[in-house]
């Protein structure tokens, strides 16, 4: 088989890639590891910044108007209150709430609606000769072994894929921060607590009330790494979130049984560079940041964005000028969208060794930023997104 990029990784970083080069007529094919039903069980992020609302409407996926909602603020509690971030009225902006398991079911809809271009269940993947002119990537499927012969390689597989293992040894350099806590998540059949989303930092830890539908919560405790599933019964697992949010908030909360659990840990983690010949990186193949900004799903749109405008300016002008910028533009975005995440993460959470004079800081910090609009300002251009 050739094609003129092989896409490794199908999910929304692969994905959306292959849309959008299909748009300008370029060919490409998907290599998923999982099965589509699998990568559609994930449950992930739910905000889409502004910039990734625009990318998703420019290439006809709208269903999100429809079915999202849009966010124009933040609430942030602490020491038994509330206040309001209004991100419209200090930069003009918004979010769009909109499950990222729902964009993976667009954009799969969106792929076989032009012809299906998606591998899944691919073992084995292999990528070969991506320092010449002629690049390959090898597979098994259902015990058959396969070979894609292509022009360009992008690694789109997550933290843990083959793309960026397969960079050059002592290329790469890394930078990594393991956070000394958890998120344990549910999610619930209930309406939400708010009509907008509530970050809390308690003296018990953080807790996040978010939502994916009128009927659909999503609720979040900072919790120990060493904990498990088997520990937070529903009833636990409510009681601490009533315990972590102001008296006033929780008179809304609406208590269910939960259809999903997980525990997931938090790191910041970036690989540079994000290219080496014609293997680039792209999404959580070279870089995670902690959930507390919500950039992880909006990351993977950015570097999208750069790596299919340098693909579709080279063939279209013969020019590599975008594809040899590609690594310094998209990592310029991911340092400051880990710095933001970072930041949150800081603000927001208890952490183990700081004791009561961490605590108070926090406090500190929170108080002047619901007093000055310039911190909320600076928050708020950075939440819904650095321009693309």
């Amino acid at each position: 088989m050739k094609t003129r990029v092989v896409i490794v990784g199908g999910g929304p970083a692969g994905t959306l890639l292959s849309h959008i080069l299909d748009s300008a007529g370029i060919d490409s094919v998907i290599l998923e590891r999982r099965s589509k039903a699998y990568v559609l069980g994930r449950i992930r992020a739910g905000v889409i910044e502004r910039g990734g609302v625009e990318v998703l409407r420019e290439h006809g996926l709208n269903r999100m108007d429809r079915d999202g909602f849009v966010h124009e603020g933040i609430n942030l509690a602490y020491s038994g209150g509330m206040f309001r971030i209004d991100f419209d009225a200090l930069v003009g902006s918004s979010v769009m709430i909109y499950g990222q398991t729902e964009v993976q079911k667009d954009l799969y809809e969106a792929r076989e609606a032009a012809g299906d271009n998606v591998i899944d269940e691919a073992d084995d993947v292999a990528l070969h000769d991506f320092d010449t002119d002629s690049p390959y990537v090898t597979y098994t499927r259902h015990g058959r072994d396969f070979r894609i012969d292509c022009d360009f390689i992008a690694g789109c597989d997550g933290y843990h894929g083959v793309s960026r293992e397969s960079m050059p040894d002592g290329l790469l350099r890394t930078y990594e921060k393991v956070y000394p806590f958890g998120w344990l998540g549910i999610l619930s059949e209930t309406p939400p607590i708010n009509d907008e989303l509530i970050y809390a930092n308690h003296e018990r830890g953080f807790a996040l009330c978010s939502m994916r539908n009128e009927m659909l919560s999503r609720y979040y405790v900072q919790c120990s790494l060493d904990t498990t599933i088997d520990e937070w019964p529903d009833e636990r697992f409510w009681s601490e979130l009533n315990m972590r949010l102001p008296a006033h908030a929780t008179e809304s909360l609406v208590t269910g049984p939960s259809i999903e659990k997980s525990i997931a840990p938090l790191r910041s983690f970036v690989a540079e560079p994000m290219r080496y010949e014609r293997l680039f990186l792209a999404g959580d193949a070279a870089h995670i940041v902690p959930p507390t900004g919500a950039k992880g799903l909006n990351l993977a749109i950015s570097d999208v964005v750069y790596l299919s405008r340098a693909l579709i300016g080279f063939y279209s002008t013969g020019n590599a000028t975008l594809l040899d910028e590609y690594s310094d533009t998209a990592l310029d975005r991911v340092w400051k969208a880990v710095r933001f995440s970072w930041w949150m993460t800081t603000l927001m959470h208890r952490f183990p060794d700081d004791g009561e004079i961490g605590q108070r800081i926090q406090e500190a910090e929170l108080k002047y930023l619901s007093e000055s609009a310039a911190a909320q300002t600076a928050l708020s251009e950075n939440y819904v997104g650095l321009p693309l």
